[in-house]
């Protein structure tokens, strides 16, 4: 059982990052925070300074010997990140001054912060909800803009404001359907069922949107896990060199080049997606080339998305539905493994081989305005409809010319963030929030269902405590050691 760090002690720790640098900040937070940087500051006493006040002084060790010069910033309780009496010391960035000044203050009477630990007591100590505490992590590791935007509104409080209405709405219906458990002899009703039912709707429309939108959350938050997958020589490699616009993998008519995979990120839309190329998929022919197909299946089975290359000029369509079959049980695999359906995008590639290849789109809204198939050279048909797989999308293009390259990163981007999901709006980035927001929607779905088959009072109220209860749990309303130790020992040390 994860156990929370004694919140009565005094933590210290470095809050940027190790190595040399210009300057380095080291964080002093607790009780006898201000003590302790009396004890080894020299220049005004700290315990005699205002909240929010910078000075300027040396650090001395308790020899009298000069560390180093440093600038002091005090942040009385309650006005401060932690709601403790915080101390913030920038000294000149060395390794050695760093670690000199982090056992001075353990000397002293500190300890080392544990993860997260100074946002624990943020928490704690109510200056922010969970929610926010985790949107701090988020914010750290934001590498795009989307991301940063995202992390941003919930830190501001966003999504919290949201779910503390929606609560507040289903706190009051609670209250009245236990007045009527009271006064149940009497058959009385306070609760409109009429008004129940509409907020029932209302909420679950919310949770829905919410719910839909974690897929994107989790792509800022992760990046899309996105898998370039085929037989040898199909053009796998050209085709991540031309999503990258640079020659980032060896390119060559020698089947079987690519024995590892390669791995970079590519930012669409303010969405990284991680672009994995693999070794072509097929009987290996040595040992080291085995080891490269065993890993690529299993990327596979890892994927948000599979990006299948197949050579319209050379494979036959036998060889296509052969492949989609393997990709298939290891695609079922991944869905048992993690309830996700990763998203197959079929990539007709080496359209300048093959001019007899219809360029039309497949899958398009208005499918009756264009051709139902794909004419490859040999005449066969490549119908969506026979395929082992359903794709998302089915895209010929030329890696080689770049032909259609933006249109697949259009498509890329169209899959990661869903239909109907705003990047504007409150975006669930955290999969310990989808799960609390499909807890409290299956408790919400029990309740409509109850007030159609007129079920009693007693049912009612317990699928409202249930829904409230997972709600609670997303801002920590209701929380448990566990939980916390959980979610804070996933921070870094000094945040």
């Amino acid at each position: 059982m994860a156990v929370l760090p004694d919140l009565t002690d005094t933590i210290a720790a470095l809050a940027t990052p190790p190595g040399s640098g210009a300057i380095a900040v080291l964080r002093l937070s607790g009780p006898r925070a201000i003590v302790i940087a009396d004890a080894i500051f020299r220049g005004k006493r700290l315990s005699e300074q205002a909240s929010h006040t910078v000075h300027v002084g040396r650090i001395e060790d308790e020899n009298r010997q000069v560390l180093d010069e440093a600038v002091a910033t005090l942040f009385r309780a309650p006005r401060s990140y932690t709601g403790e009496d915080v101390v913030e010391f920038s000294v000149h960035g060395s390794p050695y001054v760093q670690q000199s000044l982090l056992q001075l203050l353990v000397r002293q009477g500190a300890r080392l912060a544990a993860p997260g630990e100074f946002t624990l007591r943020a928490f704690l100590n109510g200056k922010i909800d969970l929610t926010q505490a985790e949107a701090v992590a988020d914010l750290i590791a934001s590498q795009t803009a989307a991301a940063h935007a995202a992390a941003m509104r919930q830190l501001r409080g966003g999504f919290k404001t949201e779910i503390a209405r929606l609560r507040e709405e289903l706190i009051h219906f609670a209250s009245l359907i236990e007045l009527e458990l009271d006064f149940a002899e009497e058959d009385v009703e306070f609760a409109n069922r009429v008004h129940l039912q509409n907020l029932i709707e209302q909420i679950n429309t919310y949770l829905s949107e919410l719910i839909r939108s974690f897929q994107l959350g989790n792509a800022l938050r992760h990046g899309v896990a996105t898998v370039i997958a085929g037989r040898p020589n199909a053009g796998k490699s050209t085709l991540l060199n031309a999503l990258l616009n640079e020659e980032r993998a060896i390119v060559s008519d020698i089947a079987g080049t690519t024995r590892d995979t390669i791995e970079e990120v590519i930012n669409l839309g303010g969405v990284p997606f991680r672009l994995i190329d693999t070794a072509g998929i097929r009987e290996a022919q040595d040992t080291i080339e085995a080891i490269g197909v065993r890993r690529a299946l299993e990327k596979i089975e890892q994927a948000a998305i599979v990006l299948y290359v197949w050579d319209i000029a050379e494979t036959t369509l036998n060889e296509v539905y052969s492949d989609l079959q393997v990709i298939g049980r290891k695609l079922t695999r991944s869905v048992e493994a993690s309830h996700a359906q990763a998203a197959l995008i079929v990539v007709c590639n080496k359209m300048d081989r093959n001019p007899y290849f219809l360029t039309e789109w497949l899958l398009q809204p208005n499918a009756s305005e264009i051709p139902p198939y794909l004419r490859p050279k040999n005449s066969e048909l490549l119908d969506p409809l026979t395929l082992p797989l359903k794709p998302a999308a089915i895209i010929p293009l030329s890696a080689k010319n770049q032909m259609n390259i933006e249109y697949l990163k259009e498509t890329l981007l169209q899959i990661a963030i869903g239909k109907g999901v705003n990047l504007e709006n409150t975006i669930a980035i955290n999969a310990r929030h989808y799960e609390a927001l499909k807890r409290a929607q299956e408790a919400l779905l029990e309740l409509r269902a109850g007030l159609d088959q007129n079920l009693s009072n007693e049912w009612l109220a317990q699928d409202i405590r249930r829904a409230l209860a997972a709600l609670g749990e997303i801002t920590g309303e209701i929380s448990t050691e566990d939980i916390l130790a959980n979610i804070f020992s996933r921070f870094c040390i000094g945040k």
